[in-house]
């Protein structure tokens, strides 16, 4: 019997979600657009993306969603911050110092790698499956810096020496947008982990 195609949510209040629907797609997932706390009974996965920071948190409160997605995470929902998602989810958040849901055991510093105009494509490394590390495209805009990895936090991409793609548990955070880096490789690793087929 075929598989039904995942139903993942992607938080579309603000920023790039369109871009991560389209990833979605492509990987054979099914995209749901979250603007309130409603259809996050019918996801297995929520993806928080880049944005605006400090825009999102205050639209997460005026919608109840930063009550609602910790609510998710802690039923068996995934949760994969990209950027401005993962600054979201991150326990502590620099310069200047922001409040955010505090779901990601790691430290974070938000722009860190320049100004919009300063935005790059890097050649990082990403570990799939345990196996060794393979080159992964990494578009970095405005993006946040990860200072500090928690304990029980794996880091499995890297930029250089600075990891730039982490997770712990049902939680995934990256510093970069992965949803523009065709085949979408990483994607199709965090929707494995969703199914199971880790």
């Amino acid at each position: 019997m075929e598989r039904a195609r995942p139903r993942i949510g992607v938080l579309a209040l603000q920023g790039d979600f369109a871009a991560h629907a389209r990833a979605l797609r492509s990987c054979d997932a099914e995209p749901v657009e979250v603007r309130t706390p409603e259809p996050l009974a019918d996801v297995a996965a929520l993806i928080l993306p880049g944005g605006e920071s400090t825009t999102l948190l205050r639209l997460l409160r005026l919608t109840s969603l930063d009550r609602a997605i910790p609510a998710f995470h802690r039923s068996g929902g995934f949760l994969f911050g990209t950027c401005a998602g993962l600054i979201l989810l991150a326990r502590e958040v620099r310069d200047p110092d922001q409040e955010s849901l505090g779901l990601l055991d790691v430290g974070v510093q938000r722009n860190a790698y320049g100004r919009q105009v300063e935005s790059f494509v890097g050649s990082g490394t990403f570990s799939r499956n345990g196996g060794s590390p393979a080159a992964q495209e990494m578009v970095f805009i405005r993006a946040p810096r990860i200072l500090r990895v928690g304990e029980g936090v794996e880091t499995i991409g890297f930029l250089g020496d600075e990891p730039t793609l982490v997770r712990a548990g049902r939680i995934w955070g990256a510093t970069f947008h992965p949803e523009l880096a065709e085949p979408f490789e990483i994607h199709r690793r965090f929707l494995a982990e969703v199914a199971g087929d880790r």
